[in-house]
């Protein structure tokens, strides 16, 4: 077993490499075919040995899963299919005794219409104090058969639902995840206290759902495209909410990482000031082409959003909602983006893993922190689910054009040659595994030099042992077309080749690591990194 993590200081957060588990696919501890807390504490040496900072769970708590654990039914109970609470507390415990610091999921946005409050409010009628905690209307045209607003949905389909006696209620994503009102005081003081239940319990920091989109304008004005401002994006109320819980966040040296997607530099970093999130996910850069002009603008612009904050950046390949970086890389559009999703994409896997191996290292090069999505590590490809088996919402409310975001939630892959490749011995997992993952499976690639497994082990070792890396400045050298050069602090260098060509490298004393083989002793081969020190 690999040797404990020694932990960071206070400031951890401005540069640490957080790993992104989703729990219902990460290991299943008890065979049942779903991912388990269990499933986790086992595999904590692997994160130890993989060398990250700290791990990111994506929801654990009771729901009814319909859209992936993002509609949740109670946030201080784990839902069962998981563990339980007491298990969640062990690993917390046992994660920061090996090193590991532990970040949990709140969805503030929405709960599931199986929450206690929601079932409350349908019971209790129009009018009620209970429906005052969500946005209940009347409906528009002679007899309220029409909704109260036209807003487009997070998903497609409506974002209105009517109920048995007349009334709609919002929300923005499906019907089964109906919006709080943020202007109530005792949605606000719910939160805060479920903020202080976790911080209790050990975490090290909260990563926010669709932060920007609690606060809604109160009148519930119809959607025009390009009127600022926008009725449910970016409200200026938001600010109060995030002031007020930085609070207490202080009071237990936690953290917070926003998901914020937002257009607007100035208006995005206004969500880093001092008193409010500590760090907010870097979506431009994971969206981005793999150019070299723009990957740069994408580096160059999140860079210029922090600075006047004082923030730090994050960088991000992939996550659970988007299409695996191997997958991305490998074909014609290399970029991201959710009105593009279709099936059957042509794909080349082995340009696409060349690339991704590049990325990695290009994002472990940069000033900040990085995110890291479990199987990223592993080179692991999307995998087509089949439609009898595909389970996400996107996918049924865009009638079937969608093919959803399964297809990066397949459960890992741990023991070539066991069943289900280790990730649980008994009953198949919830979501079937490709027929060929045997060569990406965890054991297979930590015997192998050089799997994607062993660049990220090595890339993570130096990343924590030598000068220069994480948080900090970064200065753009001259280079041919094509190539980003950099140097960071201490005279680390980073060299990437998108042209179509082989090039110099740069005056250097030694070579760190590339993601591939040079071209002889001086030439980087097309779609590969290198770290130098000069």
């Amino acid at each position: 077993m690999a040797a404990p993590l020694p932990l960071r200081s206070d400031d951890w957060w401005r540069d640490a490499v957080i790993y992104q588990i989703y729990p219902r696919s990460f290991a299943d501890g008890n065979g049942d075919g779903t991912g388990d807390l269990s499933g986790v504490r086992a595999k904590l040496p692997y994160l130890v040995e993989l060398g990250v900072d700290a791990v990111w769970f994506t929801p654990w708590y009771v729901s009814p899963l319909v859209d992936g654990g993002y509609d949740v039914a109670d946030y201080r109970t784990i839902d069962p299919a998981f563990g339980t609470l007491g298990e969640a507390e062990k690993l917390i415990a046992e994660a920061r005794e090996l090193g590991l610091r532990t970040i949990v999921d709140i969805v503030p946005n929405h709960v599931s219409d199986q929450h206690h409050w929601f079932r409350a409010a349908l019971a209790a009628g129009p009018g009620s104090p209970e429906r005052e905690l969500f946005h209940f209307r009347p409906g528009r045209g002679a007899d309220g058969e029409l909704p109260p607003n036209d807003w487009p949905s997070e998903f497609s389909g409506t974002t209105w639902t009517r109920v048995p006696d007349g009334e709609w209620y919002l929300h923005l994503f499906t019907p089964e995840q109906p919006d709080l009102n943020w202007a109530h005081p005792e949605v606000r003081r719910e939160h805060e206290e479920i903020l202080r239940f976790w911080f209790q319990r050990g975490v090290a920091g909260v990563r926010i759902d669709s932060a920007a989109l609690l606060a809604k304008d109160p009148d519930l004005p119809d959607f025009v495209k390009g009127v600022d401002p926008h009725p449910y994006i970016d409200q200026d109320e938001l600010h109060g909410i995030y002031r007020s819980w930085r609070k207490i966040a202080d009071e237990y040296e936690g953290v917070f990482v926003g998901e914020v997607w937002l257009p607007d530099a100035e208006r995005f970093a206004r969500y880093l000031r001092p008193d409010e999130l500590h760090t907010a996910f870097n979506f431009n850069f994971l969206a981005c082409q793999w150019d070299a002009a723009c990957l740069r603008r994408a580096i160059d612009d999140t860079l210029a959003e922090h600075e006047p904050v004082g923030a730090p950046a994050t960088w991000v390949l992939c996550n659970h909602d988007v299409t695996r970086t191997v997958t991305r890389y490998g074909r014609e559009d290399t970029g991201f983006d959710f009105a593009t999703k279709a099936f059957g994409t042509p794909t080349d896997l082995d340009l696409g893993t060349r690339r991704a191996r590049a990325a990695a290292l290009l994002t472990l090069a940069l000033p900040g922190s990085v995110y890291l999505y479990q199987g990223e590590e592993l080179g692991l490809p999307e995998a087509d689910i089949p439609r009898d088996r595909i389970q996400d919402p996107m996918h049924f409310r865009s009638g079937g054009a969608d093919p959803g975001r399964d297809g990066c939630r397949v459960p890992m892959p741990w023991a070539a040659d066991e069943p289900h490749y280790g990730f649980g011995a008994d009953r198949e997992p919830w979501l079937p595994q490709p027929g060929d993952w045997s060569d990406y499976a965890a054991d297979r690639q930590a015997e192998e030099p050089g799997s994607m497994l062993a660049l990220y082990r090595e890339a993570l070792s130096l990343r924590r042992s030598e000068n220069g890396f994480g948080d900090g400045p970064l200065t753009w050298k001259p280079g041919p077309d094509g190539v980003l050069h950099f140097s960071r602090p201490g005279g680390l260098i980073c060299l990437v080749n998108l042209s179509a060509k082989a090039v110099e490298l740069p005056a250097h004393r030694a070579r760190l690591l590339s993601s591939g083989p040079l071209d002889g002793e001086g030439r980087l081969p097309q779609d590969t990194t290198v770290w130098l020190r000069a």
